[in-house]
């Protein structure tokens, strides 16, 4: 076991032990309130680049297994943990958490009071950290001096056009981050999609005749991916549009609304949210720290459809006037409350009444 040392970027310093990887790392720490879920949340790329921080105290005590993941390798830059569990008790499981950030060349830390430092960053925000072998001053600075680690969608998108067929209704996915269990949902469906690039013109995409287009999840701040609103607006005249968590924003951007950085960010998945106008409420999976502001939504063509019940955030929008809408969480759940998964439905009946209207 090797001591490592978890530094925020405002001084305060957690002592604890390494595991997996031993390199020095510098990224945006975060949080995460789930009880599970560790395995769908380290492979999710709306986390790329950042420290990711699990509130609750036992991580890895059901392993890791191939099934689970939402990418082929982690997204994280680093976790930091409690306790991590020395024994597996899962059928399903490949191998320990210790074991696959090992294999993964992920770097972990353990023993640190993860509920003293998710008040602090509940206090002072999410804020840029290191994790480092000693508290030399020099190794402390030279580590804060290391480039962040990567945040953006451009690199969390894939750089080809793929397939992932089927035998109903065609959607032209736009890749910023994407989770596997979006792809399984539409699969649910028989969607019939093909996956773009985040570069992709509106050209190309309506090159492959989609009865809809989906807008992914992914990482970073929506206002750095500007050249792909005029893209969302022309595709948006001519075919229904759902936008989900990263894919949510850019849609808000598009039609003239704005967004804003959080100060800690929804990460989790015990969400609730409530339908406008409606006594209904439910419980949704969550990973952003950008939110849309509805402070600018009245002078668009938007309307809000769902806020967030302890904070207020827009979680879900639509265009009056268009078969197009979007929502902040995340609909395929993996992992979390499957309350949502009607969205996906929602998109399938736009596409449906889309093509009935001729449209």
């Amino acid at each position: 076991m090797q001591e490592r040392y978890l530094v925020l970027k405002n001084g305060s310093t957690y002592e604890g032990i390494g595991f997996g990887s031993k390199k020095v790392v510098h990224g945006e720490l975060v949080f995460s309130t789930g009880m599970t879920g560790y395995q769908e949340s380290m492979t999710d790329a709306s986390y790329e680049g950042q420290m990711l921080v699990f509130t609750y105290p036992l991580i890895g005590n059901y392993g890791v297994n191939r099934d689970d993941m939402e990418s082929l390798h982690p997204s994280v830059a680093a976790i930091v943990v409690n306790e991590i569990a020395r024994l597996v008790g899962n059928w399903r499981s490949n191998m320990t958490l210790t074991q696959y950030a090992e294999l993964e060349d992920l770097p972990g830390i353990s023993q640190i009071d993860t509920r003293a430092l998710t008040q602090e960053l509940r206090d002072e925000g999410s804020m840029e950290a290191v994790i480092v072998d000693d508290l030399k001053p020099e190794t402390i600075k030279a580590a804060f001096n290391q480039p962040l680690e990567s945040t953006s969608a451009q690199s969390a998108s894939t750089s080809s056009v793929y397939q992932a067929p089927n035998t109903g209704l065609r959607v032209a996915l736009i890749d910023f981050g994407l989770k596997d269990s979006i792809l399984r949902s539409l699969a649910q469906r028989n969607l019939n999609v093909t996956v773009f690039p985040s570069t992709s013109t509106a050209e190309e995409i309506l090159a492959s005749h989609p009865d809809g287009i989906l807008l992914s999840n992914g990482p970073g701040d929506p206002k750095d991916l500007e050249y792909v609103l005029p893209v969302i607006r022309e595709l948006e005249e001519q075919l229904p549009i759902l936008g989900i968590c990263l894919g949510h924003q850019l849609f808000a951007l598009a039609n003239g609304a704005n967004t804003y950085k959080m100060k800690f960010g929804h990460r989790g998945f015990n969400h609730a949210i409530a339908e406008a106008g409606k006594k209904q409420t439910y419980f949704t999976s969550q990973n952003h720290g950008y939110a849309v502001d509805a402070k600018s939504i009245p002078s668009t063509e938007l309307e809000i459809t769902q806020t967030e019940i302890n904070d207020g955030t827009v979680e879900g929008v639509r265009l009056k006037n268009r078969p197009a809408f979007s929502v902040q969480y995340h609909p395929d759940a993996s992992p979390g409350p499957h309350d949502a998964e009607y969205v996906f439905d929602d998109f399938v009946k736009a596409m449906q009444d889309n093509q009935k209207a001729g449209i």
